[in-house]
């Protein structure tokens, strides 16, 4: 189970990097186009929703493997004063709010999509239901429960990361 955590999360770190590719090449042809547009061209039609819905996908598919790796940034200014078990203390309870938080969101995002799915609202220039935004959010974004639940795991003790893919000690 340990290698598919971090395999998958992995794997979905690059995906979110490759929409994110995708996405700026799309928005450099919507500005050339714009740029030429007195030469019959024009933007790429609904650019900036797609780069709203690929944008959010991209970071729900970037912060499980940030969190795994413990790649987010961290206040650390007291943190060498403080004694090993308070230190352990506010890493387990970091990593279970964060797990908590994570959860919230993804419950919320589902309702969310749920409503927009109902309502049957679309967006204004391309016409695609709002919902499918949520939707592919949402696989990424279960994952994400995955992988913080996991972390605390990590935390607490319960499981170690696999050999080589130990989350790096954060710099303190």
């Amino acid at each position: 189970m340990n290698h598919a955590v971090y395999a998958v999360s992995r794997a979905m770190s690059w995906f979110g990097a490759f929409v994110l590719a995708l996405l700026a090449a799309m928005s450099v042809v919507s500005i050339a186009g714009r740029t030429l547009s007195g030469l019959g061209l024009g933007p790429v039609p609904g650019d900036f929703e797609l780069v709203e819905a690929g944008t959010a996908l991209a970071v729900f598919c970037f912060l499980p493997w940030a969190h795994l790796r413990r790649g987010h940034a961290v206040v650390d200014l007291l943190w060498r004063v403080y004694p090993a078990p308070l230190r352990r203390a506010l890493d387990i309870a970091a990593d279970a709010l964060m797990a908590a938080v994570w959860v919230l969101l993804i419950w919320r995002m589902a309702v969310a999509m749920l409503d927009y799915r109902t309502n049957g609202e679309v967006t204004f220039i391309l016409q695609f239901p709002v919902w499918w935004g949520y939707a592919a959010a949402m696989i990424p974004g279960l994952l994400g429960c995955v992988v913080y639940l996991w972390r605390l795991l990590e935390t607490l003790g319960v499981v170690t990361p696999p050999e080589g893919l130990a989350a790096p000690e954060a710099v303190h």
